[in-house]
């Protein structure tokens, strides 16, 4: 009896140990880093459960001021995939997978996206600020964002060949939700008389939303919120508010809403409420992720843009 109760116990416990590696593989999941909370919201709905997500710049953080940590650079070092926008967004990305010794693969979002060219009079521009001559924020059209999850996927599934169903099923499922989003912008902004959409916001972050869907934003910003804007370009804006009567002025999440408040007092237009620019709001605010950002947006847009005068 005592010898069978010995040999029960050794194949129980020779099971065991045979069977925890195999355990702690099927739980082992990718490590990715993600730039900044739009892409790191893209890379969680398509790798679901297969994997660990860090975001360097997270909810209502400006990409285009952030510097990096020492937690940014342990993040690099362990992670097997980095994704960026790309477009010079992340100006800073390039030292940081250097100094952290990273030795995963970058795969880039924007890859085959055509970027939009920014004038040569842009005062970002003249102000030396290194995201080249292209708007970098390519995510404000959802078209463009199908082509990041596109590009999501396929890292994801390069990087996990395990994994690639899964990456493939829910790149899918999400891409046909972009659509219906899609479409409902385009039916908000059917219904905003066409001598109403236009608008201000803070920073010159809306142009491809701008190129897609036909509402007209200016702003007294650059594309990048490093550079502040001069008083002859808020004076500017001022007179074509005035002259073109411009309906509303929109506040930004990202940026200090002084320069706005100052255009809305000096003009009259009333302060539409804040749009999500370059950064989701954090998992209990109205933009926690990409769709929920797009959806907030454009309830703002027509809210504010919607209705005539009464």
């Amino acid at each position: 009896m005592l010898n069978r109760r010995h040999l029960i116990a050794g194949l129980t416990l020779s099971l065991t140990l045979s069977a925890s590696p195999m355990a702690a593989l099927a739980q082992e999941k990718l490590p990715v880093v993600a730039s900044f909370s739009v892409l790191g919201d893209f890379v969680r709905e398509i790798g679901g459960d297969r994997v660990s997500v860090t975001t360097l710049v997270g909810p209502n953080g400006d990409a285009h001021v952030y510097s990096p940590t020492p937690a940014d650079a342990k993040s690099m070092a362990a992670a097997k995939l980095i994704v960026v926008n790309g477009l010079k967004f992340e100006g800073w990305m390039t030292r940081l997978i250097k100094s952290s010794g990273a030795k995963a693969t970058v795969a880039t979002a924007t890859t085959g996206i055509t970027p939009l060219q920014l004038k040569e009079d842009d005062d970002h521009a003249k102000a030396g600020h290194d995201h080249g001559h292209e708007d970098p924020h390519a995510w404000q059209s959802v078209a463009n964002a199908k082509l990041y999850i596109a590009n999501i996927r396929d890292a994801l599934g390069a990087a996990d060949p395990a994994g690639k169903p899964v990456y493939d099923a829910n790149a899918t499922t999400y891409l046909a939700q972009l659509d219906q989003v899609d479409g409902e912008i385009k039916a908000a902004v059917a219904r905003i008389p066409a001598d109403r959409r236009k608008a201000i916001t803070s920073h010159d972050a809306f142009g491809y939303f701008i190129k897609a869907y036909g509402i007209e934003f200016i702003a007294p910003q650059g594309v990048s919120t490093e550079a502040e804007a001069s008083a002859k370009d808020v004076a500017r804006i001022i007179r074509q508010v005035k002259a073109q009567k411009i309906p509303a002025v929109f506040l930004e999440n990202i940026t200090n809403p002084r320069l706005i408040e100052q255009i809305a007092r000096e003009t009259g237009a009333k302060i539409g409420g804040q749009l999500f620019s370059d950064a989701l709001s954090d998992a209990k605010g109205p933009a926690g992720t990409y769709i929920a950002m797009m959806r907030y947006n454009i309830t703002q847009i027509e809210k504010a843009l919607g209705a005539g005068p009464a």
